[in-house]
């Protein structure tokens, strides 16, 4: 039906008793309204004074007051139930504590500790720094690195500084940044010179069982050894040289000594290029100390072509020379 209201005709007598009631639902309707969004055909609260003309009869709001006593249609009969429902949805809804809660004291004193610390450690971080920053400029030179590294009982060329450099992120050799110095640390939660003492040893623990951790220190060891001054991209050889002995202090590989004897034999060898010295860690790994896993035909650098022939030709001429030796021997007797 188009109106579900048109479907009741009641005369609507002015009384003081049915004022009354309209009064008590009136109230009651607005509870439910705040409760429950109005559904089906009653798109208004049915006490609003309502003008519905049916068959050219006009119906005033009290005609939709007897809905609540009287069951016509599917929607307008279920008003009377959720009329009694609603005294119990209150009740229950009374119990239910609210869902926004404020925050607790206790939550915001956790915040604000954490701050302060955060505070407290940035502080000690840049008062450590300017302890060995230079005079005349915002960064650690070399004069500063040497006390340093006597504070930590530590000598300038020891593994240790150069994990240390890594763990700062050191764009250039002898000299720390303010920011790669606080950030560096940060990471390796320390704020002191006792803090980096304890640290360092476990890290180079970390380093030890790690390979692909000690990858990352050994490329970082050739951009660290570049003058990012002067632009230089190749590694100068004695520079190279020196180095390659750092790094491997630890996890050396058994070519390595025979690998820096032939770079020492080759003064033609000026530099050595970031790609060559990746590829000899792979090279050192992956071939054995005999070099019979050594294939010419895979991608490697020249140099270290050059350097497997080499060894080729010191085993031959050792062979050569045992077995001149024998036949003399055998000669004799």
């Amino acid at each position: 039906m188009g109106n579900c209201l048109s479907c009741f005709k009641v005369p609507s007598p002015p009384s003081a008793h049915i004022q009354q009631i309209s009064s008590e639902h009136k109230d009651e309707t607005m509870e439910l309204g705040d409760l429950f969004p109005p559904t089906g055909c009653l798109q208004t609260s049915p006490l609003t004074a309502i003008e519905t003309h049916t068959n050219g009869n006009s119906k005033s709001g009290l005609g939709a007051l007897s809905t609540f006593n009287k069951v016509g249609s599917d929607n307008c009969g279920s008003l009377p139930m959720t009329h009694n429902n609603l005294r119990t949805s209150r009740g229950t809804y009374a119990r239910i504590p609210p869902l926004d809660r404020p925050k607790t004291s206790l939550g915001l004193n956790l915040t604000v500790d954490c701050k302060q610390q955060k505070d407290s450690s940035e502080s000690k971080l840049n008062a450590l720094f300017d302890m060995y920053k230079d005079p005349h400029e915002d960064i650690i030179l070399a004069d500063g690195i040497e006390r340093l590294c006597e504070d930590l009982q530590l000598s300038p060329d020891e593994f240790k500084v150069l994990v240390l450099a890594w763990k700062l992120n050191a764009e250039q050799m002898c000299q720390f940044a303010r920011q790669e110095f606080i950030t560096g640390l940060k990471e390796m939660h320390v704020d002191s010179i006792r803090g980096i003492q304890a640290r360092l040893p476990e890290i180079v623990q970390e380093l030890t069982e790690d390979g692909e951790l000690f990858k990352d220190l050994y490329r970082f060891t050739f951009r660290f050894g570049l003058d990012v001054g002067s632009g230089q991209r190749i590694l100068p050889a004695d520079m190279a040289l020196v180095l390659w002995r750092l790094v491997f202090t630890i996890r050396e590989p058994p070519l390595l000594v025979r690998w820096l004897k032939f770079l020492e034999c080759h003064q033609h060898v000026r530099g050595i290029p970031r790609d060559t010295w990746n590829m000899f860690l792979n090279f050192a790994e992956s071939i054995g100390d005999d070099l019979s896993a050594y294939d010419d035909t895979e991608a490697w650098p020249s140099l270290i072509d050059d350097f497997v022939e080499y060894e080729n030709d010191q085993m031959n001429q050792n062979i050569t020379k045992d077995d001149i030796i024998m036949k003399d021997n055998v000669d004799k007797e």
